[in-house]
């Protein structure tokens, strides 16, 4: 079996994550046929925050976890901004 400690520590696991996040944008993008700014909105986010984990995993300074912490938010309001609103749902 192999160690996990290692396999997360060398920041391995992030770089698992953030090759399938890269695949669903790329999936969003040809085959759902999304607009390729649509797909990065979605996935974006997300990715900002796996950097963030993967900077903390592997010992990065404060500044390579804030950063992409700080600007995953913004990305993702960004995102929510430029969709259109849903209907036939009323507000809770």
């Amino acid at each position: 079996m192999p160690d996990l400690t290692t396999y997360f520590a060398s920041g391995r696991a992030a770089d698992v994550i953030l090759a399938v996040l890269a695949l669903e944008m790329l999936w969003l993008w040809r085959v759902r046929r999304a607009p390729l700014m649509t797909a990065l909105g979605v996935v974006l986010p997300g990715a900002l925050i796996v950097v963030a984990l993967r900077g903390a995993l592997t010992g990065a300074g404060w500044p390579a976890i804030a950063l992409p912490l700080a600007v995953s938010l913004p990305v993702h309001l960004l995102d929510l901004a430029r969709r259109p609103p849903r209907r036939g749902r009323g507000r809770r």
